[in-house]
């Protein structure tokens, strides 16, 4: 296979695990900043295993990052590009840039920046 072909696969690939509206929703709150699992599922209000299972895709298609402190595992974009094709993609939609803004605690969510 040559290279312009396994190439044009890994961006399907990527853009496949772009193609769903809760990772979207992910790969937004890890632009900006990296999150556990448990953060994320309180934030979002989902269990944990959805969560994880969605992060596991975007970990696959190589959008996300991550790392375990102790029992926690970490997650954040791969590149500063992911964080780039998601503007990219509000402005081809006609969406307005969604300025970053700091992360607030969420009750009941156990991670350490809550807590």
């Amino acid at each position: 296979m040559s290279a312009r072909i396994e190439s044009l696969e890994l961006q399907a690939e990527m853009l496949k695990a772009l193609a769903h509206p809760f990772r979207l929703r992910l790969l937004r709150e890890l632009s900006r900043e990296e999150e556990c699992v448990c953060h994320l599922s309180a934030l979002f209000e989902r269990p944990q295993p959805y969560v994880s299972q969605q992060l596991a895709a975007l970990r696959e298609a190589g959008l996300v990052v991550d790392r375990r402190d102790a029992q926690r595992v970490y997650y954040r974009v791969a590149s500063q590009e992911v964080a780039e094709l998601l503007r990219a993609a509000d402005r081809l939609v006609g969406l307005p840039q969604d300025p970053l803004t700091p992360r607030q605690s969420i009750a009941g969510c156990p991670c350490p920046k809550c807590g």
